[in-house]
């Protein structure tokens, strides 16, 4: 019998997480815990004198990184899940905390900062316009925050390497897009249009070294997003790298020349591609170290010390200190050693084609030690929906597969990283094609022989969640139970109910999933909601009352409906939780009742709860 995996390995904190590099490639910090919350820690590469330098003790620290002085780290949080987030830093020779951004509604962004301006970074508030984002430039040292770019109407920001902003990118009501820049004076000019079609994938990249160059990511006369050069005085593009299928990914440039020395493509695994021979050696010698996926997480200025981490399907991720000079790597840890003493699952890429002849792509991961015949089968569905899942590893996937079940994740249509005719063949798709692509790849499991069709879950969180009410009031003959999490059940009000600062963008959800004011009965017929009647299976589902982007109201007014029709269903609300459950202890206590249920309906193993996460039958 395969032995369970304890929950809190898989979904508690980890032990140590995102490392990096400091700038002087002499210290090494990393995420950890400090009583149960995480916090970030600093000490030297190569010593055993690590100590937390932050002391949250509420929802733990999630995203830092090292400001060019090498002095002060960053790091953002927020409160109760809301999204307002603030930016902090800590001085390092002092160990003094400050609150940059404090006020009370208001969202801060880190834009960028800049070796060449180590005491500076720009931040983005909507301090003045809860729809729009002001760049201030903040000085570190001094603590001064000053306004330096009022926004017109852009959703995103663009600075070269001395901190100029110099490029807004602004979303027309068609939803197509234009990249402006400033050749000279204050008047923003166009630099380049994109179609509808093309804008969910376009993106900025950065400038070359001298600011003459600025490298986009644009799907523009080709189906996948390509990296290109355009040249700022003329407008002239020049193609670096493509691939006919896949939108380029991450994009390594040099620190100081600027130029571009490796691109990845997300395909069934990361495909890395080196377009400077300068760095060629140290890619070969890394991909040697480890059978996972290479990323190269930071590097010192001085360009010799690389902090890289590989994650692997069936284990932790690992992280590496490289010296380029010495073509040596030295091995740190692992995010979560525990999971060391267990044997987990192979994450298995797949691969079927829909009904309507499109190839759909997607992970299986089978649990150990048994047939792979008849099992009771969790399909896992991703959120955003414009993302994607990918090979590496999933704790919900291993926990899914340890319990007995086979976990099926399905990158349908929508799905991002396969190039524009496949990402907006999701156009106004949600719970019609987009939910026949799950249904096509429950089909391919079950005629494969390795599902049971009477024991088949759909599971997933925000679109995921979507889906899953979907799969309960659309398609409640191909389950036998859900699973939603922080998922809308009615179109009409998810779009209208969006986030402040989401307004500029709101053109994205009326082309892709429909307009409110134009599409009342359509959004409708696509929503959850407006089929709760034909609801006939049990359903669990989970929500953060301070979610801004999927608000309480859309699990509420289901679950209001499933209890006027008695329809079996279990509800948990966290009070303290926005849009996904940050507290371990919220985590912990969603997964042992989501456990539960999934035994309670599919069979599989449970491990004990404990007496305040048994789930009652709603």
């Amino acid at each position: 019998m395969t032995t369970l995996v304890p929950r809190d390995v898989l979904f508690g904190n980890p032990e140590r997480v995102q490392a990096s590099i400091s700038p002087d490639g002499k210290r090494l910090s990393y995420i950890a815990p400090v009583k149960g919350v995480l916090n970030v820690w600093v000490g030297t590469v190569g010593a055993d004198d690590f100590a937390p330098v932050t002391d949250d003790r509420d929802r733990g620290i999630r995203a830092y990184a090292w400001a060019n002085d090498n002095r002060h780290l960053l790091y953002i949080q927020d409160k109760g899940g809301d999204e307002n987030w603030r930016v902090y830093s800590v001085d390092l020779d002092s160990g003094n905390v400050r609150d940059h951004t404090p006020f009370d509604g208001v969202q801060a962004q880190l834009v960028k900062g800049s070796k060449r301006r180590p005491d500076e970074v720009l931040v983005a508030l909507n301090k003045d316009n809860e729809q729009l984002h002001d760049v201030y430039r903040l000085n570190l040292t001094s603590g001064a925050l000053d306004k330096i770019e009022e926004n017109p109407g852009f959703i995103a920001w663009e600075a070269d390497q001395d901190l100029n902003v110099r490029i807004g990118a602004a979303m027309q009501p068609d939803g197509s897009l234009v990249f402006v820049h400033r050749p000279s004076g204050d008047e923003w000019t166009p630099l380049l249009q994109v179609s509808a079609d093309d804008a969910l994938s376009a993106g900025t990249v950065g400038f070359n070294a001298d600011g003459s160059q600025l490298y986009v990511k644009l799907s523009s006369d080709a189906n996948a997003a390509r990296l290109l050069s355009v040249d700022l005085a003329t407008g002239d593009r020049t193609v670096i790298a493509e691939d006919p299928k896949y939108d380029v990914g991450s994009v390594e440039l040099n620190p100081d020349t600027r130029e571009v020395e490796m691109v990845t493509y997300e395909k069934d695994r990361d495909e890395h591609v080196v377009l400077d021979s300068a760095i060629e050696a140290d890619i070969t010698a890394l991909k040697a170290l480890h059978p996972g996926d290479l990323a190269i997480t930071s590097r010192d200025h001085a360009d010799r010390r690389w902090l890289v981490a590989f994650t692997a399907d069936d284990g932790p991720n690992a992280y590496f200190v490289w010296d380029r000079d010495a073509q040596q790597a030295t091995f740190l840890f692992t995010h979560q050693p525990e999971l060391e003493k267990y044997e987990l699952a192979k994450v298995e890429p797949f691969e079927f084609t829909s009904r309507d002849g499109l190839t759909v792509h997607g992970y299986l991961t089978f649990p150990k030690g048994v047939e792979r015949s008849n099992l009771p089968t969790v399909l896992n569905v991703h959120g955003g929906p414009w993302a994607r899942d990918s090979w590496g590893f999933n704790p919900e996937s291993q926990w899914f597969a340890n319990r007995g079940y086979l976990s099926v994740q399905v990158n349908f249509r929508g799905s991002t990283g396969y190039g524009k005719d496949f990402l907006n063949a999701g156009d106004r798709e949600w719970g019609a094609k987009m939910h026949d692509d799950l249904l096509d790849a429950v089909a391919w499991v079950v005629d494969k022989g390795y599902a049971d069709p009477a024991k088949v879950a759909i599971y997933g969180g925000s679109y995921g969640g979507y889906a899953a009410l979907v799969g309960a009031s659309f398609t409640p003959d191909v389950f036998c139970c859900a699973v939603d999490i922080v998922g809308p059940s009615n179109l009409k009000t998810l779009i209208e109910s969006v986030p402040p600062y989401w307004a500029p963008m709101i053109a994205v959800f009326h082309n892709r999933v429909g307009n409110p004011e134009t599409d009342e009965e359509f959004l409708w017929s696509r929503s959850p909601l407006s089929r709760v009647d034909d609801i006939k299976i049990p359903m669990l589902i989970a929500q953060g009352a301070n979610d801004p982007r999927v608000k309480q109201a859309e699990s509420e007014q289901i679950v209001e409906a499933m209890k006027e029709k008695g329809i079996e269903h279990n509800y948990m609300l966290f009070e303290d939780e926005g849009h996904g459950f940050a507290k371990p202890e919220n985590r912990l206590k969603f997964y042992a009742a989501a456990e539960q249920f999934l035994a309670r309906h599919l069979g599989g193993a449970c491990e004990e709860p404990s007496a305040e996460s048994v789930l009652e039958r709603g």
